[in-house]
């Protein structure tokens, strides 16, 4: 009877701790499955943080990148302004040059203008001419001045008396090719002032080199007057 007992009790016991065990590794596998869900969920949290500080780097990235992008356009276009004023600035200089240059040029022109007012042809020679303008020229070739100052004393005396050696003016009583005024004072040269053309133009050679240096200044005064 107690071993029967003692039979069943063993086995009994067996059973439970049978029962204890596979309920024990149930619980263990429950509890198993349970931490590794726990441990899923964990991981899969530190992904998404993960994720969020890539993406939050990535974004904080771009930003700068964007930061330093406009900071160099605004510096090209700072650039481009300062080298546009300066293009500016040496344009405006650059024209100013040029006006000042063509006004100095316009100066020099009409200062040539009035020592020479004359700026026509050059006869090469005095064989050009004939009478009284062939012996004009002659003198006053003798008299040092060039032959570019003939067509001056030309233009002066063919206004003045027509290179008439007796060409006469009833209103003032200037007398003779130069028109001396009175004609009396030709006879400095020589005492046939009122028939000689020859002492008339060295006459009036002589006068025109005293007071207006040489014939194209002569005519620029009678031009710009009326008289010489």
């Amino acid at each position: 009877m107690s071993r029967l007992w003692s039979r069943f009790g063993a086995r009994t016991a067996a059973v439970a701790l049978l029962s204890v065990g596979v309920a024990g590794g149930f619980y263990l596998g429950e509890d198993r499955e349970t931490q590794q869900q726990g441990l899923t969920a964990q991981v899969g949290l530190e992904v998404d943080q993960a994720e969020y500080a890539y993406q939050r780097d990535r974004q904080a990235e771009h930003q700068l990148d964007s930061a330093r992008q406009r900071a160099a356009e605004y510096q090209a276009k700072l650039r481009a302004a300062a080298a546009a004023k300066e293009a500016a600035q040496r344009a405006r200089e650059a024209e100013a040059a040029a006006a000042s240059r063509k006004k100095e040029r316009a100066a020099a022109e009409a200062a040539e203008a009035a020592s020479k007012p004359y700026d026509g042809p050059i006869p090469a020679s005095c064989e050009e001419y004939s009478g009284n303008r062939a012996i004009g020229c002659a003198l006053m070739l003798e008299a040092g001045f060039g032959i570019d100052q003939f067509p001056c004393l030309d233009k002066l005396w063919t206004k003045e008396s027509g290179w008439n050696h007796k060409a006469y003016n009833s209103s003032s009583g200037a007398y003779g090719i130069p028109q001396a005024l009175p004609g009396s004072k030709m006879a400095t040269v020589a005492d046939d002032w009122k028939t000689n053309p020859a002492t008339q133009i060295k006459w009036g050679l002589g006068y025109i080199e005293g007071r207006y240096d040489d014939p194209c200044g002569a005519w620029s005064h009678s031009q710009s007057t009326g008289w010489y």
